[in-house]
């Protein structure tokens, strides 16, 4: 898969490496569970306990040629947002759109989403996809705003070891960008 290192505006985006993934892992962790992940607005720690990821699953993730994960150091010397992307056959799928709980809200994620698509363009990819909590709705309401649609398609949500459900059953929702060449 094409990675392009980015550059939009102030923010510079570049694929994850090995030695990123103690920060990597934190800011993930950070930006969706606990009480830290609360000073944003993307948390699930009302939904969810225990890590969104951990440092194996990340470092499968990195060593997938299918895949890669971006990092953006905003501030110098630290990990503030990131998001993974997989080449699905004629499709990129992006996930773990992750974003420093204390610097949501500043466009960073609208950047990701860019960034996203560029990849998608590079890697003749015809769309977008992505999974969401079918209970976010104002998750998905953000996504919609940005060019994605729901397509009907659900799944249930998987609970890997690591989690806590916290709430009620979850399940996922598909969303779909299309991408005119």
């Amino acid at each position: 898969m094409h990675t392009p290192e980015c550059q939009f505006t102030s923010y510079k985006f570049k694929v994850a490496l090995k030695a990123d993934i103690p920060a990597l892992e934190q800011l993930v962790n950070s930006a969706y569970r606990g009480e830290v992940s609360k000073q944003g607005w993307t948390t699930e720690a009302d939904l969810l306990g225990g890590e969104r990821v951990t440092a194996v699953t990340l470092l499968k993730d990195i060593e997938n040629p299918s895949c890669c994960i971006y990092i953006c150091q905003y501030q110098p010397g630290q990990i503030n947002a990131s998001v993974f992307l997989q080449k699905k056959e004629d499709k990129l799928y992006v996930g773990m759109l992750s974003v420093s709980p204390v610097l949501q809200n500043k466009g960073i994620g609208k950047l990701l989403l860019k960034l996203a698509d560029k990849v998608a363009r590079l890697n003749d990819c015809t769309a977008l996809t992505m999974t969401v909590i079918s209970i976010r709705t104002e998750l998905i309401a953000w996504y919609n705003r940005h060019g994605f649609s729901l397509t009907g398609q659900t799944f249930p949500f998987d609970i890997p070891g690591n989690i806590v459900l916290v709430k009620e059953p979850l399940q996922f929702v598909v969303l779909e960008k299309k991408l005119f060449v």
